[in-house]
């Protein structure tokens, strides 16, 4: 015999018992997707440290592009790259993935730095 859900009686879909082959599916697809998000909040803010310390310093002289741009352009990453890992932590809790507290405090980290960033390049713009 099937259990059905209560709260949509129009649907006879079989419940999920807690620890079975389905329910480990939907945790396991959880946890990729909180993977997925961790490695494009991490490559959001490795783009940021590249545009900050080898193009805008080095190749943008070279090619002839103002050296004011690179603290406007430093702002906008700098928000991205926090938004992107307040998600991804976001992301991790609610998938109670098992490595959520390693990569929380990795995210804390990395928007530590993004913030000390966006003050400096906040700083620049002011003066």
């Amino acid at each position: 015999m099937s259990t059905t859900r209560a709260d949509h009686p129009s649907t006879d879909e079989p419940i999920a018992a807690a620890g079975s082959r389905t329910d480990r599916r939907g945790q396991v697809a959880d946890q990729e997707r909180s993977q997925r998000v961790f490695s494009t909040s991490i490559l959001i803010s490795a783009v940021r440290c590249l545009l900050t310390y080898v193009v805008f310093p080095f190749v943008a002289p070279i090619v002839g592009i103002a050296s004011g741009v690179g603290s406007g352009i430093g702002i906008v990453t700098s928000v991205v790259g926090i938004a992107a890992n307040v998600w991804s932590i976001r992301r991790f809790h609610a998938s109670a993935h098992p490595w959520r507290w390693w990569i929380t405090a990795i995210n804390v980290g990395i928007i530590g730095l993004l913030v000390v960033l966006l003050a400096l390049d906040l700083g620049n713009l002011a003066g």
